[in-house]
């Protein structure tokens, strides 16, 4: 029986996945508390939300890049 190998090209792709993930997790509370030091701004709402939705982002990233990441290594689950 042969042993399973890791697929690099999908290993990469995760690796990047996770590294957008990681920009984005010391972007997003930077934005996030600009807005809030700034609440009497007129832009005030979209930079919040901005910040929030960069934030959920970064979440969203970082468990697709750990799925592929485990996929690369482990395989596709049947």
């Amino acid at each position: 029986m042969k042993p399973k190998r890791t697929n690099k090209e999908l290993l990469g792709k995760g690796v990047q996945r996770m590294t957008i993930a990681l920009i984005f997790m010391f972007i997003s509370p930077v934005v996030i508390h600009s807005a809030f030091k700034n609440q009497e701004h007129p832009l005030y709402i979209p930079i919040l939300v901005l910040g929030l939705i960069s934030a959920g982002f970064a979440i969203f990233m970082a468990f697709k890049g750990l799925k592929t990441i485990m996929e690369s290594i482990f395989g596709k689950k049947k």
